[in-house]
């Protein structure tokens, strides 16, 4: 047996196939390793040597296994590689063409005005800090003194699960929750969804709140006027004035309306204001004394200011919407307004 002959014939075999399809490279590993191939052939024949010879022909008889599976394995390469090349080929691509544009979408006006002001608050240090939606009635009003026979109760028609659980109705109770949890000094924002039942064209059952919170030593009515002119200034152009309405919030003593004067008319008047030269925004005020003993803190060391903003109104402001509802309908048209 001459394993050399042998695999002179193999690749002369290989010279003469030729394969240049998956089925011709089939034939020749049949050929090569099948039951009846020429390697299995010359395993079979080891049996007759004589058992000196064995072991160097068994190695000869490996090694040309070895060559011919390498041998075939780049032939499957080049197969498949030709086989891809025929493929593109065939479907006579013309990358100069320009690509057709596609629609790209682009962030909710709702969601564009809560990172801004969230970024605004993050920067002059304040925490963001999230709450419930579902929440306890001693969280959404017990702990902001509102007890269960208070009149306020009226101003919000809540949505109650039970007599005991019911969907926010604003995010204040968050600051409760934090205030429970962290003692001062407290820094704070809330940020997200709020429902009540109510429903025209510049409400809706579900919409969205900021509210925020500072507790220390030392902090006054001040302090809260300096905060909010601030963040008057930031959404509505440095020209911006504010101006504080006496009001009333059962969790805030004194209480606050704040107005900001007219970024479209500067003071003078306009349909955006009503032609009153002024635009109110949010409520706030310091925080009441019973809130912060129901959260154990003591209010003869610690005082503190909170405020609350609606956002979809800001925005309604911002990008002169007239409808709610527009923001909730995905309408396209709308959307594209905005990119």
């Amino acid at each position: 047996m001459d394993v050399k002959e042998i695999r002179a014939q193999a690749l002369k075999k290989i010279d003469e196939l030729h394969p240049k399809t998956d089925r011709d490279l089939a034939e020749l590993k049949t050929y090569f390793f099948g039951k009846n191939g020429v390697l299995t052939g010359l395993m079979k024949s080891l049996k007759v040597l004589p058992p000196e010879q064995k072991p160097q022909v068994g190695k000869d008889i490996n090694d040309l296994r070895v060559e011919l599976a390498g041998i075939c394995a780049e032939l499957e390469k080049d197969i498949h590689r030709i086989a891809i090349e025929q493929a593109i080929n065939s479907q006579e691509l013309d990358l100069s063409i320009d690509r057709p544009e596609h629609a790209i979408g682009s962030v909710h006006p709702l969601n564009r005005v809560r990172r801004m002001l969230t970024d605004y608050f993050v920067g002059n240090g304040y925490i963001v800090y999230d709450s419930p939606e579902i929440e306890t009635d001693y969280y959404n009003f017990q702990a902001l003194n509102v007890p269960p026979d208070h009149p306020a109760r009226d101003m919000q028609d809540t949505f109650f699960i039970n007599d005991n659980i019911l969907l926010r109705t604003q995010t204040s109770s968050g600051q409760i929750r934090l205030m429970e949890k962290y003692k001062p000094p407290l820094k704070m924002i809330c940020p997200g969804r709020v429902f009540r039942n109510d429903d025209d064209s510049t409400h809706s059952p579900v919409f969205h709140q900021m509210e925020g919170l500072v507790i220390d030593k030392n902090v006054t009515l001040c302090d809260l006027k300096g905060a909010l002119d601030g963040f008057a200034k930031f959404i509505f152009g440095e020209q911006t004035q504010i101006r504080f309405r006496p009001s009333y919030f059962p969790f805030t003593e004194p209480s606050v309306e704040v107005d900001v004067s007219c970024f479209n008319c500067h003071g003078k008047g306009c349909r955006v204001c009503k032609n009153t030269g002024w635009i109110e925004i949010l409520g706030a005020g310091m925080v009441n004394r019973k809130v912060l003993q129901n959260c154990g803190i003591d209010p003869d060391e610690y005082h503190g200011f909170a405020f609350g903003m609606g956002l979809d109104r800001i925005t309604m402001i911002l990008c002169a919407i007239n409808d709610i509802k527009l923001m909730w309908e995905n309408d396209v048209r709308f959307l594209h307004m905005f990119k």
